[in-house]
């Protein structure tokens, strides 16, 4: 989830065509997705039916998501909304549960792609221990990252990876700013178990590239932030970045099936 304003949905989206295409070979996935409203940002369609018909006219296989009611005030009910938008479309809708670290949210390894943490809006750092129950999980974890964020810079990241080897750690945003993203690519490098998800109102097709050359393509995993987020550009900015196709097929859904190995349907 981010808070710049330049990628917003209108608050009319334009009508889509029916969809044409057919769904790819290798699976779209989509690893930072939300459902709900945000306080003070306009989302027009909060949906799992919108985001779902959405995926279906861009060919996208399956998102991760987080309830924005669980990233914001109300965790375990945010996480039942989020798992009864996922038993609707069983394939298509992963569950990212969140936990508060303030809280101790419960939590389940059972039907989940994994944990979404949120340090900025927990105010609690990404190395704090009261992360611990969440490392301790073992699951694949989604985390806001934002450089020079006393919460969720990515040294964060690379400390908590180096400390919990085995947990698969996806910096979200890739660390959010542009002035960032170099140094956040050469953080990951060091770190087998740490990626780099591209969502974010500031990333280009050319930056992921140049993170796909930085990291690894290897290293590097697709996400969009819808519906928090305009779903059809941040899919955009993946399916038409200067990657060879091998490249692509790792970042658009070949990296995170490796991630979550028997987690998806």
């Amino acid at each position: 989830m981010t808070s710049d304003p330049q990628e917003r949905q209108p608050a009319t989206a334009p009508a889509l065509a029916p969809a044409t295409r057919t769904r790819a070979a290798a699976p779209i996935l989509d690893a930072h997705g939300h459902l709900g409203p945000w306080p003070d940002f306009l989302i027009p369609d909060t949906s799992a039916e919108g985001m779902v018909e959405l995926m279906d006219r861009l060919g996208i296989t399956a998102i991760g998501i987080s309830h924005l009611l669980a990233v914001g005030p109300s965790a375990e009910e945010g996480n039942r909304l989020a798992f009864a938008a996922a038993a609707r479309f069983p394939g298509r809708i992963g569950v990212w549960q969140v936990y508060n670290p303030h809280r101790r949210t419960p939590m389940t390894t059972e039907g989940v792609w994994g944990v979404k943490i949120h340090p900025d809006v927990h105010q609690c750092r990404l190395d704090d221990r009261r992360y611990d129950p969440v490392w301790d999980l073992g699951l694949p974890v989604l985390a806001h990252g934002q450089t020079d964020s006393p919460w969720s810079d990515p040294a964060q990241f690379a400390a908590v990876a180096a400390r919990h080897p085995a947990v698969p750690l996806l910096m979200g945003h890739a660390g959010l700013w542009p002035y960032g993203f170099a140094r956040a690519a050469d953080l990951v490098a060091g770190h087998p178990n740490l990626y780099l998800e591209i969502c974010g109102s500031k990333m280009t097709g050319r930056w992921i590239a140049r993170l796909a050359e930085l990291a690894g393509a290897g290293r590097v995993v697709y996400g969009s932030d819808a519906c928090f987020l305009d779903l059809r550009i941040g899919y955009g900015r993946v399916a038409l970045a200067p990657l060879s196709d091998a490249d692509r097929a790792l970042v658009q859904g070949g990296n995170l099936a490796r991630v979550l190995k028997g987690r998806l349907a």
